[in-house]
């Protein structure tokens, strides 16, 4: 059984593992955190002592099979709660991440399966992100994003690479949400800024914003 605190670093390492084949830096879960490496370091000895990762000294950290297991379980808790959050309570978007981070750490295996089956078995979290079934297979569908596309493109918007709220609020604002049909209409070549139609009007994203944005063509 695993404490709180012990869950995050799982599910952080996880997170930050999905992006190299290397193991993590204890510098990268340090910055993640917000808390100092040495920190991390014991966090890590603790999590090695329990056969959740593989620790090497200066080479970094890697989840074994039972820590992925475990970091995923976790994860698939975690979004299951952001869709009940955002279906039944009527919660945005935008809202529920910090209080999923709570619910997440509700053990109880029947609970999450039954929550899953209330909920009709969603594939993606709010966000768009798969959620694991549950027997940890994730949906391995892959998405473009729409800084990668080109003028005369198009497609659906089906999820979303940056969670913090004032981006979520903004993508509300302009109306880029999920299931939104989109269309390039013009790619500056100055700053990499998109215009693009949808729903009949114009709208034009800096790039940064573009680059958050994953799309189905």
């Amino acid at each position: 059984m695993q404490s709180f605190t012990e869950e995050n670093y799982l599910k952080i390492i996880y997170h930050l593992s999905l992006n190299t084949e290397s193991a993590v830096q204890t510098n990268a879960i340090a910055e993640r955190i917000q808390t100092k490496a040495a920190s991390v370091t014991d966090m890590i000895k603790k999590l090695a002592d329990k056969k959740l990762v593989d620790y090497k000294k200066y080479q970094g950290v890697k989840l074994t099979e039972s820590g992925k297991n475990a970091a995923i379980n976790i994860v698939r808790r975690h979004r299951l709660w952001e869709v009940f959050l955002v279906e039944k309570l009527n919660f945005k978007w935008d809202e529920v991440h910090d209080i999923a981070e709570e619910l997440e750490h509700i053990k109880s295996p029947e609970l999450i399966e039954r929550l899953d089956e209330f909920l009709a078995f969603p594939k993606n979290d709010p966000h768009g992100d798969p959620i694991p079934d549950k027997n940890g297979k994730l949906d391995n569908t892959v998405f473009i994003k729409l800084s990668k596309l080109k003028t005369g493109d198009k497609g659906l918007i089906m999820g979303v690479s940056e969670h913090s709220s004032v981006f979520l609020q903004h993508l509300e604002k302009v109306g880029l949400t999920l299931g939104k049909q989109i269309r390039i209409t013009e790619i500056t070549d100055f700053d990499g800024s998109v215009e693009l139609s949808i729903e009949n009007k114009q709208i034009n994203v800096s790039r940064e914003v573009a680059k958050h944005i994953l799309i189905k063509i």
